[in-house]
């Protein structure tokens, strides 16, 4: 499919198109594990398809036909370890040798 033809269709009909083609995507990547896929490039020129209609919504909500939807952030993750200061790193080597010391 050119970019004109995808450029003349409804925002609806885009995301339509890109799901049927992740799910011909999963399809192709099964039948590949499967070694049942004679045309890999099928599957490149899927993942092309998806993002030129991807491109053409986003073309379409930055001139203003549609209102950008607001990007989702992803949760940051707080597993670190909270940040010391060289300062208490020697309190800390202090609290240690005294505690081996009354040990």
């Amino acid at each position: 499919m050119k970019m004109q033809e995808m450029r003349e269709k409804t925002i609806d009909e885009l995301q339509e198109l890109i799901i049927d083609s992740k799910k011909q995507l999963f399809e192709l990547r099964l039948q590949k594990s499967l070694n049942k896929l004679e045309d890999t490039s099928k599957m490149a020129k899927t993942r092309k398809l998806v993002a030129k209609a991807k491109t053409v919504i986003n073309e379409k909500s930055r001139v203003g036909l549609v209102p950008p939807e607001e990007p989702q952030k992803p949760e940051k993750k707080t597993n670190r370890k909270a940040r010391i200061v060289p300062s208490q790193k020697s309190e800390k080597k202090n609290e240690k040798k005294e505690a081996v010391k009354n040990a």
